[in-house]
């Protein structure tokens, strides 16, 4: 079975909460939900959604860089 994919903004979004585990982000980025704007909060449930559906493993195998989406 093929990883779910994730967006660059999903990406993103996960680098912010990163902090070693797919619980941890889990956590981290669910409590922050509140405080977040309704855009926000649409796209962290679509990340939260699909980091649900990885295991541990699958977790660890992704490449949690932030984009650079600027020219500098």
């Amino acid at each position: 079975m093929s990883m779910n994919r994730f967006s660059v903004e999903e990406i993103n979004l996960i680098s912010i909460y990163h902090t070693g585990t797919r619980g941890a982000v889990i956590e981290e980025m669910t409590a922050a939900l509140p405080d977040m704007d309704s855009e926000f909060q649409e796209l962290a449930r679509r990340t939260l959604d699909k980091l649900h559906h990885l295991n541990d493993d699958e977790f660890s195998q992704l490449s949690i860089d932030p984009a650079d989406e600027g020219d500098g």
